[in-house]
């Protein structure tokens, strides 16, 4: 088995997960990716999960951020 694997999502490089001990340790490839650097996971699959969580909350807090960014333009 490899030591290394690339985690993408989206077609774009999240990070790669590099064996360590008797898991896989993520390192982010951009600021994106930042909050999952240095997790411990027990397989790439389990960090690719991760990764695509990672990416659908990130969208979930701009919808919102987005939204009270009107709310507050329209009645402050």
């Amino acid at each position: 088995m490899s030591n290394a694997f690339i985690i993408e999502v989206h077609s774009r490089a999240a990070g790669i997960v590099v064996r360590d001990g008797h898991g896989f340790r993520f390192h982010a490839a951009t600021r994106d990716f930042s909050g999952l650097d240095g997790r411990d996971f027990g397989t790439p699959g389990e960090a690719h999960k991760a990764a695509i969580r990672h990416v659908a909350a990130a969208q979930a807090g701009g919808r919102a951020s987005r939204s009270a960014g009107l709310a507050a333009h329209a009645f402050g």
